[in-house]
């Protein structure tokens, strides 16, 4: 049975085992951790930007209508 890109899952467990007696476990754990940390700061970032690019988008005013909100931007030029 393959598994990633036609690796047997024999193959992966040898490749695992040759990571682990390279790094070994707590450099795999910090590694780890670390990757999970950049990861989470980089949703929150982008999550962000979102935010930010909603708050761009509505209008000042939030009882006004389209209409309202159109005529005034047209009103100060």
């Amino acid at each position: 049975m393959p598994g990633l890109g036609g690796i047997s899952m024999w193959q992966l467990l040898i490749i695992l085992v040759i990571v682990i007696l390279i790094f070994g476990t707590k450099r795999l754990k910090t590694l780890g951790g670390d990757l999970g940390g950049a990861l989470k700061s980089f949703r929150k970032a982008m999550d962000d930007k979102d935010a930010q690019e909603e708050k761009k988008i509505e209008p000042s005013n939030k009882d006004a209508t389209f209409e309202e909100h159109k005529e005034k931007e047209s009103s100060s030029k």
